[in-house]
Formats: structure tokens, sequence, C-alpha cells
């Protein structure tokens, strides 16, 4: 090798060193930064002109990085999820201080029942009675509430995260084109993808979303149901709010561009993503729970109706348990949408609105003789107190869409319920656990593959060091073998 390649050699290799110096210094600052993957300086050979840095590559694995998403995507779903199963479960199911969970308010009515029974001329088991049929109406009214109370903060919710949705859309936007006219131009686009690969991951946690490279690092995004999200230039997730819910209310589609991916009427919902779990939420645990405590209503106003006592053949009416569609029963085994948030106490036998609480125990609750049990004015009647009793155990048709027990008494079918969003609630729970961890997992094994590891870099700057050294000791010999050579040329 001559003098001069040897120096060409040493030279590329003092420039290479250098930009592998500032590489390591550069992983070395990011090492604590969120999205930050490792960056290698690749090396190459040039036929007598020693080595060059050929490109600046990330550390990346794109299966790992496919697994973090899915992971995030469901995980963020069954949070969703089960944020609001809580609030309506600890609401209406956990309260034991209170006894508000409509099980235990039917327990707590049979008891008084069977306590005026024993002493049907008492009074004051007889106002006891009347509270707690009240009691029971409120709790009904009062778990109505809270459930709607949940469906609008889940639709309030899902507005928020279609506005995050667009808002990380856009700036994907502007990554993404930065990347293609890098990548044409040659330049270093590692921050970017950085960058792009960040956004991507936050996007997850609002929807199921997968990545495609295309040619010069372009990229299109997908929902996990196949609808584009993005592809050249940005698809508009659209969504109105619903800002005030009732059991009749159904609440808007998600539309991505021009596309329903939740609701009914979606020909490709959303399969993971908070968003996902926001409409699970909104539009079936909540109103498959709210159809139960209808029917338990519905089931309180049938068990406690009155009959014609008399030969008229008049039909049956609602008794100590009304509502606003009375006299009129509700239709048997139906859900009545909303009936749980109506349900009252007669006004007749409430001694709060002038009411005579005895009625309770005589009939004619609606105010029409002909519904009278207790004809002979019998102080010590107890035969209709003893019929309610019975009719609460007694076995009586519930809707079966409502996926509570189908058929059983009235107590039978609240515990059926309660059972049904306890087991909601802890099949969520455990989903969130079982995703937390598979999150936690993925995310490890994608850090070990892209994150930085501080010991490796300092490893790697002492070789460095080293070869920048050597190159320079090369340089620095050469060129007193340069000046000998020029000065016994002079002499």
């Amino acid at each position: 090798m001559s003098l001069t390649a040897a120096l060409d050699s040493a030279r590329a290799s003092l420039m290479a060193s250098g930009i592998q110096s500032s590489t390591i210094s550069r992983n070395i600052a990011g090492a604590s930064a969120a999205g930050y993957s490792r960056k290698i300086a690749v090396l190459d050979n040039l036929p007598g002109a020693g080595v060059y840095v050929a490109a600046i590559q990330r550390a990346a694995s794109s299966g790992l990085y496919n697994n973090v998403l899915i992971a995030t995507s469901s995980s963020a779903k069954q949070g969703a999820i089960y944020d609001g199963l809580q609030k309506i479960a600890s609401a209406t199911v956990d309260d034991t201080e209170l006894d508000q969970s409509p099980t235990a308010q039917l327990n707590a009515l049979k008891k008084a029942l069977q306590q005026y029974a024993n002493a049907p001329d008492n009074t004051t088991l007889a106002q006891a009675a009347v509270t707690s049929a009240k009691d029971m109406a409120t709790a009904l009214n009062q778990a109505t509430k809270t459930v709607q109370s949940v469906r609008e903060g889940a639709d309030a919710d899902m507005a928020t995260s279609v506005a995050n949705i667009n808002q990380l859309l856009a700036q994907f936007d502007k990554v993404n084109n930065a990347i293609v006219k890098g990548t044409i131009a040659g330049d270093d686009v590692t921050d970017y993808l950085d960058q792009r690969d960040s956004i991507v991951s936050k996007l997850s946690e609002e929807v199921g979303v997968s990545m495609s490279i295309r040619t010069n690092g372009d990229a299109a995004l997908y929902t996990d149901s196949g609808v584009v999200l993005f592809d050249k230039t940005a698809r508009t997730v659209s969504f109105t709010a619903t800002n005030i819910y009732s059991p009749g209310t159904t609440g808007n589609a998600v539309y991505i561009d021009g596309v329903p991916v939740t609701g009914a009427n979606s020909v490709m919902p959303l399969k993971s993503g908070k968003l996902a779990g926001l409409a699970q939420l909104r539009d079936k645990d909540t109103v498959t729970y709210q159809s139960q405590l209808d029917e338990i209503a519905r089931g309180l106003i049938n068990t406690f109706r009155e009959s014609d006592q008399t030969a008229a053949a008049l039909p049956d009416v609602p008794g100590l348990f009304t509502y606003p569609g009375a006299p009129a029963l509700p239709a048997s085994a139906t859900v009545s949408v909303g009936l749980a948030g109506l349900i009252s106490v007669a006004a007749s036998v409430d001694p709060a609105l002038g009411g005579n609480v005895n009625l309770l125990r005589d009939g004619a609750i609606s105010g029409n003789p002909a519904y009278k049990y207790n004809t002979a004015g019998n102080g010590g009647y107890s035969a209709r107190l003893q019929q309610l009793i019975g009719g609460m155990d007694a076995a009586q048709p519930f809707d079966a869409t409502t996926q509570g027990k189908p058929s059983g008494s009235l107590i039978d079918y609240a515990s059926s319920s309660t059972s049904w969003i306890e087991n909601q609630r802890k099949t969520a729970d455990s989903n969130v656990t079982y995703q937390k961890t598979l999150l936690d997992r993925s995310t490890a094994a994608l850090s070990n593959v892209s994150g930085v590891n501080m010991d490796d870099e300092m490893s790697l700057m002492l070789q460095v060091e080293r070869t920048y050294s050597a190159s320079s000791k090369i340089i620095s010999t050469v060129d007193e073998m340069l000046q000998s050579l020029l000065a016994a040329v002079g002499n």
C-alpha cells in the first residue's frame, strides 16, 4: 500500500469514527426518552479507500412492534369496559352499608311484608312495609340514573377519543411526509421514524390499528377491522356526541371516511382500542343491564297487581307499584324500556302524599272498590299480604333477551341480574390484568431489541476511540514518513 493510500484510508477511518462517536452520543442522550430506538452507524468498504458510513439505521423489530400495538389496543378496550362496569356495580351492587342492590331491596321488602302480615292491624309495620316499597322503587330509579350516567360518560369519552384520533392522524401526516422526502433525498430519517412509531402507539390506545410500510418509507394505516385511517392523506373520523341519555336513547355511530365503525349498523366494527370499549359499554353492556332493571320493575308491578274481586271480570291493574302507563299493566315477559326509572309507589298508599297505608292490606289501591280484597274491613285480615309474599316467590316469565333468568321468581331474576353484572365486571377485570401483563412483556421484548443499553454504548465508544486513536497514529506516522521523504529528495 502506498503512503497516499494509507493516508486516505486513515482519513476515511477518522471520519467514520467521528460519525460513530456522534451516533453513540446520540443514543446515550436519547436512552431515557420515550419511544427512542437505538441508532446504528452502518459501515461499508470502498476499494482502496477504507471504510465509510453507508447509512444510519434504527434497531427495530416490526413483529414485536405490532405485538405492542395489539396489546395496547386490547388493554385500552378492556380498561374502558371495566371502568364503566365498576361505576355501575359500585353504585348498585357493592353498597353493602345501604344495601341498594335490587336483590337486597326485594328481600327487605319481603321481610317487611312478612312482619306486617303477622300483625296486620299494626300501623307502624304497615308504614314500614310501604317505606320498604318506596326504597325499592328509589333503588331502581337511582340505578337507572347511574346506568344512564355511565352511558353519557362513555359517549363524552368517545367524542374525546375521536378528537384525539384526528389530531394524531394530522401529526402522522406531517411526519410521514418528512420521512418520504428525507428517504428520497438520502437523509437520516431515523428520528422521524421514531416519531411516527410513537404517534401510532398513541393511536393504538384509541383504536386498533396496523401500519403498512411502502416505497420510500411511506406508510398506510388501517383499523383492525380493515377501514383505512391513512393512505397518502388522513381520513376524517367523525362523531356527533349525545349530551343527555335516557334508557331509550341510541348513541350515534363513529364514522371513518363515511364508514360506520360502531353501532348496530356498522359493517366493519372496531375490534379493539378505547373507542371500541366505550362503544360496547355504551351500546351493549349498559343497555343489557338497564333492560334487566326494567324487567325487575315490570316484575314488581306484575307481582303486586290487583285483580277484580267482583264478577265484573275487570282487567288487572297496578297496585302498590305503579308507573305512568297505569291503569294498563306492562306487557308480559317484554322489556318496557326505561320502566325502572319511572316506577313508583302509588300515591294512595303513601302517607307522605296523604295516602292510606292500610290499602296495602285491604286492596283497592287503584281507587276502584271492585279491587278491594278486605271487603269486611277486618283489621286482622292478612290474606292479601300473604298473597303478595307468595307472589314474590312465584315463578313468572321474563324477557329472554335480557340475559337474566328467563323464568323464575322475581327475587331469582334480580339475583341473576346481580350475578350477570358481577360476572361482566370480573371478566373485564381479568381481561385488563391479562392484557396489561401481555403489554408489559411485549414492551419489554421490544425494548430489548430497540432500546439503548448504556453498558453496550460505553463499550462501543471505547472501541471507536481506539480506532480513532489508531487512525490518528497512522496519519501521524505517514506524515513523518512523507516529511522524511521530502527532506531526502530536497537534499
